[in-house]
């Protein structure tokens, strides 16, 4: 059975700094903020089981998405708006491979080959996600019912939508980070 999970908070930043600091892993400065209808799950380090229950969303508790905090509604004619930006901040492969290693481990995939799995973004570089922090990394299946590239296009309407004006970068972000399976059309595009 696959369950969906609505995010109705984020962890705390002091929980997760620990328990990331204890899988020797660093976290940004910024969470993904999202209304606030139910107490915030309390993190797994990542050493810990994180669930495959949740897919194609990860594991609220081990990947609850973060932001950039560089880039706001008032600041997206200079960051996402700008083609290329994302180019700016992408994290090296060295990085996200190591870490794609350590969370598949961690998911407890069978299928340990990393060429099968995204190193994704929670909260996508184009609406503004944290770029290095591990909470907002995840490794997501190339394969399933709703594989990585799914999520890669609804990512791109979204920012389209942001910087066209039609949708503004917090309701995106949040509309993405409850499900975004269902964000265009919780969005009306």
């Amino acid at each position: 059975m696959m369950l969906r999970h609505r995010r109705a908070g984020t962890a705390p930043a002091a929980v997760l700094a620990a328990a990331l600091a204890a899988a020797g892993l660093t976290a940004g400065t910024a969470r993904a903020a999202v209304p606030a209808a139910a107490p915030a799950p309390t993190p797994r380090p990542l050493a810990a089981s994180c669930s495959q229950a949740y897919l194609p969303l990860p594991d609220p508790y081990c990947t609850p998405g973060a932001y950039n905090p560089d880039v706001t509604q008032a600041t997206i004619g200079q960051t996402i708006c700008v083609s290329g930006w994302t180019a700016t901040v992408r994290p090296p492969t060295s990085y996200t491979n190591a870490l794609k290693v350590r969370q598949i481990a961690a998911y407890g995939y069978a299928d340990t080959n990393t060429a099968d799995y995204e190193e994704d973004h929670f909260v996508p570089l184009e609406l503004g996600g944290a770029p290095r922090d591990p909470a907002n990394l995840w490794p997501e299946p190339r394969y399933g019912s709703q594989p990585a590239q799914s999520k890669d296009s609804v990512e791109t309407k979204l920012k389209n939508a942001v910087c066209g004006g039609r949708v503004g970068l917090d309701d995106a972000r949040t509309a993405l980070v409850n499900d975004w399976t269902t964000a265009l059309s919780v969005l009306g595009l």
